[in-house]
């Protein structure tokens, strides 16, 4: 997608998101250069949400202006990894994400402040204490799919409990390169998966995978429930194999 394509359809998107959610945001700001993540290579910041706070006796929409900002080279340098890239879907799915770290910082509440909050929830997890399984998506996206909290990296899947039953790896791409790990047991309705071994970078790196048909599926960013299977487990990772069965849904 040529810049003059790519700025229509995002400019055209961002006016279809209902205005009340774009409240306080003063425009969509597209830029030509690509974002690399400072942290990880081969790696791109596809969105940002460029937000400040102006002292008030009040809180409110006049008091947190934000801009959000598109790299359109940043989206080309995942394209041309990606032959299968989906240049609007995922134009959508930055505008929405960059847009929800505006509204939490117009809640103004401490749980809700984007990285800080995913590394409480990441301490909670860690604790063995309930904890929220969406909270990397508060990260910043880096991909499709694909959440980085500092220094972890979160590469999400949705599965169709058909396709994983049948399954003979888990595959996924990350540097540049194609990984499969062995399928876990079961997938729960959210399953983590550690890769302990495998990856050279970056040091903490995880899969979600996700049923398709399940609430979270359904509601991101929920809530977890009494009753819902949020499962953990470790996996080592290998260079992939071309016929080994990886059919995420």
């Amino acid at each position: 997608m040529t810049f003059d394509a790519f700025e229509k359809t995002a400019r055209r998107a961002f006016e279809e998101i209902p205005e009340h959610y774009r409240e306080g945001v003063d425009g969509l700001v597209v830029k030509r250069e690509p974002q690399p993540h400072p942290n990880f290579p081969h790696v791109y910041t596809l969105g940002e949400c460029a937000t400040e706070s102006y002292p008030s006796g009040w809180d409110g929409p006049e008091t947190v202006r934000s801009r959000v900002i598109l790299y359109w080279g940043s989206f080309l340098a995942l394209a041309e990894l990606d032959p299968r890239f989906g240049w609007r879907e995922q134009i959508w799915e930055t505008l929405t994400h960059e847009l929800r770290h505006h509204l939490e910082s117009l809640a103004d509440r401490g749980d809700l402040c984007g990285v800080d909050y995913a590394m409480e929830q990441t301490f909670r997890r860690d604790d063995g204490q309930e904890f929220e399984p969406a909270y990397y998506r508060s990260g910043d996206r880096i991909g499709p799919g694909i959440y980085a909290v500092e220094d972890d990296v979160y590469i999400e899947q949705e599965w169709r409990e058909a396709d994983f039953a049948r399954a003979q790896a888990i595959r996924f791409a990350w540097g540049g390169r194609t990984f499969d790990v062995e399928p876990p047991a079961e997938i729960g309705d959210v399953h983590f998966v550690r890769i302990v071994e495998g990856v050279p970078s970056p040091p903490y790196l995880e899969l979600v995978l996700v049923r398709k048909s399940s609430w979270f599926a359904r509601l991101r960013g929920f809530h977890r429930r009494r009753g819902q299977d949020v499962l953990e487990s470790d996996a080592r990772a290998r260079e992939s194999e071309p016929n080994r069965a990886s059919v995420p849904g």
